[in-house]
């Protein structure tokens, strides 16, 4: 894992100041990418630097975004903070631990870990857009989390899982994992296997799916080979 690969994403942040301390808890932590879904206009940048401190250039280096999908788009990986579970909210949530491992064997690539806003954290729609969920253990009395001590807490982790040396490799983004999923679905569209009402949750469950298998190139080209092939074929019978 490369740290500097390691992006924190700040989904409509209310209060300066835990953007401040976020700085700091990443700064603590060796990772330095901040990107936030919102205006900078609205935040009130001597309040960030108040705790801050010395991660100041951490807010001054960050960018700006108008969704998590266009701050994510050129990720491999977006997870998701979430401490709900709900209909909506589908597939393996990893814990911390569980989830540094995951990207600890990814040399190159960028990794998005996204947290939401203080009162409602991320909604259903937001946590769609990302591949992926990761959940904090905490108390069933008092379970919500300060934004800067869960991003501590995400950090602290993949700080430590960097220490780890392991061989690794670049999976492709997310952008580029879309056109696989695109193959995938046109084809089996082509072959009659849903009705065209059922394409976008078959191209979710295959998004979903393939960003936790960290495809590289070769094995994405090879996945759509096969699903065009097949197709084909069928069309042949």
């Amino acid at each position: 894992m490369n740290l500097d690969n390691i992006v924190i994403v700040l989904d409509r942040p209310e209060e300066a100041r835990n953007i401040g301390a976020v700085c700091r808890a990443m700064a603590n932590n060796d990772i330095h990418t901040l990107r936030i879904v919102g205006d900078k206009n609205s935040i009130d940048v001597e309040k960030v630097y108040v705790l801050a401190i010395h991660a100041k250039y951490i807010f001054d280096n960050a960018e700006f975004f108008s969704s998590i999908t266009e701050a994510t788009k050129d990720c491999v990986i977006s997870a998701a903070t979430t401490r709900r579970k709900g209909k909506k909210r589908t597939g393996k949530l990893y814990l911390p631990e569980e989830f540094a491992e995951q990207v600890d064997k990814i040399d190159n690539g960028k990794i998005a870990v996204v947290f939401g806003n203080e009162r409602t954290g991320l909604e259903d729609n937001e946590v769609a857009e990302c591949t992926q969920n990761v959940t904090i253990p905490s108390s069933e009395e008092f379970g919500s989390l300060n934004l800067s001590h869960a991003v501590q807490i995400m950090c602290y982790q993949l700080f430590r899982a960097n220490y780890k040396n392991k061989t690794g490799y670049t999976p492709i983004t997310l952008s580029r994992l879309d056109k696989t999923v695109d193959t995938i679905a046109d084809n089996l569209e082509k072959i009659g296997f849903f009705k065209i009402t059922g394409k976008d949750d078959m191209k979710h469950f295959w998004r979903s799916l393939l960003s936790r298998a960290s495809l590289s190139e070769g094995d994405a080209k090879y996945i759509e080979k096969i699903f065009t092939k097949a197709s084909g074929l069928s069309s042949k019978l």
